[in-house]
């Protein structure tokens, strides 16, 4: 009921304002301590992802299983494209129906308090009249408007999965932070969306790569076919991944990491200089080389930390398991010097929150979008595995540059109807942190 686009000028004005990021943004892991509709089976965000409804209604601990959270999480069904044309009018008619829900007076706030199948009370009967006006429960259904049943846990599996939350049933402190942002600012956001999604979604290709920074998820559509989705992982708020167009020209295999300068001072240098106080050697353990302007290997044990000069110098890390770009890099020409790459630790393609990078944007499940890039040029997913076992390194040119586009899109509508909602993980919507608070 729906979707989103961008507004020319508004898009290309935001591209220029959007902080410059010096470098990649692969936060140093290593060194860090560690719908009006109901989301329909076609559009695979249907609420019962892998566990049947009765799993989850008949055994609520089920619902709070953390391997269904991580796996709903790193696999994100395919869905329909957040760019395609056909999500135009359905952005239109989800504005309309909240245009009528705020005129109504919006909805109330359910109050704090976890709720799951089988309460009943007061905040039941908010929740199910708050689910109703949104489109994810149906009239119909209503029977005891205080009691927690199956139908009404079916909506708000249907409100999560449109809302880029794992569909448990279980209406959590995250879930209820996403039903109370007020119906006015979610029409705020699809008004802004439809401006966005609009500038896209009339100019696609056949083929291309889209990063929807707000939702942490990498598409590769074909024919305007998901061809697969991904879980990734983009910039913190502070180190914030830029939008962008740009074309994918390049992967590396088994890459060396060149510390870009914004991981060099923000992360490297400190905790260099937090060992060093130790008696600590940061670079040995890092598994980092530092070189001078010479180009000649220094000897880390003799480095000054203290000294404004280790900011210049050039740190490289060889490929290997620790390596934090993984064993592919994907590479498109940028102001920015970000890129997408593999990742050696995966935990966090399991975590809804999933903003914790410099910048640069990590993919889950990259040998499947690496294959897709090169299947022109007689790849397959066991050639790119076959790369990742031996280590080898190489550089492999597309022969046909990939489209790619980076953007921020909260809030858009498929063409079954259903309204999907992400945080607006940025602020840029101007609705203030309330669309961003979950």
């Amino acid at each position: 009921m729906i979707g989103g686009r961008w507004k020319r000028s508004g898009a290309k004005a935001r591209l220029r304002q959007t902080p410059a990021i010096v470098g990649c943004a692969t936060a140093l892991a290593l060194m860090a301590p560690l719908s009006p509709a109901l989301a329909s089976e076609g559009n695979q965000w249907s609420y019962g992802f892998g566990q049947p409804t009765s799993a989850i209604a008949g055994n609520p601990a089920q619902a709070h299983d953390q391997s269904f959270a991580r796996e709903w999480e790193a696999n994100p069904p395919k869905g329909f494209p957040t760019l395609s044309r056909e999500n135009l009018n359905a952005m239109k008619d989800a504005i309309k129906r909240y245009a009528d829900v705020v005129a109504a007076g919006g909805w109330k706030t359910v109050p704090d308090g976890q709720l799951q199948p089988g309460n009943s009370g007061a905040p039941v009967a908010i929740l199910r009249e708050r689910l109703k006006l949104s489109g994810d429960l149906r009239d119909a259904d209503s029977y005891d408007l205080g009691f927690f049943d199956g139908t009404l846990e079916r909506a708000v599996r249907r409100f999560q999965a449109s809302n880029g939350l794992t569909p448990t049933g279980i209406v959590d402190k995250r879930t209820i932070a996403a039903l109370n942002v007020p119906a006015a600012a979610r029409l705020r956001q699809l008004q802004s969306n439809l401006g966005r999604l609009n500038e896209m979604a009339r100019s696609l290709p056949k083929r291309y790569i889209v990063v929807n920074i707000p939702a942490a998820q990498i598409e590769a559509v074909e024919n305007d076919k998901v061809v697969s989705r991904h879980a990734g992982v983009v910039g913190k708020i502070d180190r914030q991944t830029p939008l962008l167009r740009s074309q994918i020209h390049e992967l590396n295999f088994n890459p060396i990491w060149h510390l870009p300068p914004t991981v060099i001072s923000k992360d490297l240098v400190p905790k260099a200089r937090e060992m060093a106080k130790k008696g600590q050697d940061a670079l040995t353990k890092l598994g980092i080389d530092a070189y001078g302007g010479d180009g000649k290997k220094l000897d880390s044990t003799k480095i000054k930390w203290d000294s404004a000069g280790v900011n210049g110098l050039t740190y490289r890390q060889q490929p290997g398991p620790e390596n934090p770009l993984g064993f592919v890099k994907i590479n498109f020409h940028n102001s920015h010097s970000v890129y997408m790459h593999d990742t050696p630790s995966d935990r966090l393609f399991g975590r809804n929150f999933r903003a914790a990078s410099s910048g640069c944007v990590r993919v889950q499940g990259i040998e499947n979008l690496a294959a897709w890039l090169m299947e022109e040029q007689g790849w397959d997913k066991q050639r790119v595995l076959a790369m990742k076992k031996s280590g080898e390194r190489q550089d492999v040119r597309l022969k046909k540059p990939m489209p790619l586009f980076f953007v921020y899109i909260t809030a858009w509508a498929t063409e079954d109807g259903v309204i999907q909602f992400r945080r607006d993980l940025y602020q840029r919507d101007g609705v203030g942190p309330t669309a961003s608070a979950y």
